[in-house]
């Protein structure tokens, strides 16, 4: 297989703050895509899935955890990082037992950022048989 960089989607309605978190990953060499929406992101993965998922819980139409849910139900192992500008401990222990990898409130400092998404690329499943993630 080609060594290729980590794809990363990061899913904000917020531009700035889209293109801020893109900045970052791109920043950390990262090939990152951006979508303005939960749907837009679900329909994109039909042509492309990325290694990690990077979420904003609080979006117009389908949230976070609406996200989160449709992976989970379409049985698409994919690493999501929850971030929000309101935090809810209550929210914060659902969507860590439902698989998110990480719960952060923004502003994120580009270190914890970094860290969270590699975690989460060293835990996407593996091919069977081979040492490849499932992408």
């Amino acid at each position: 297989m080609a060594n290729r960089q980590p794809l990363i989607a990061v899913i904000d309605d917020e531009e700035s703050v889209r293109l801020a978190l893109a900045r970052m990953l791109r920043a950390s060499s990262y090939d990152v895509s951006i979508y303005r929406n939960g749907e837009d992101f679900l329909e994109s993965l039909k042509t492309s899935m990325p290694d990690c998922a990077v979420l904003d819980f609080q979006m117009p139409g389908l949230t976070g955890r609406d996200v989160q849910r449709a992976l989970t139900v379409a049985k698409l192992h994919l690493p999501v990082i929850i971030v929000t500008a309101h935090d809810q401990p209550s929210l914060r222990e659902k969507v860590l037992a439902d698989g998110a990898v990480a719960y952060f409130t923004k502003p994120l400092r580009r270190d914890i950022l970094i860290a969270a998404v590699n975690q989460a690329i060293q835990r996407a499943p593996l091919v069977p048989g081979t040492s490849d993630p499932v992408t």
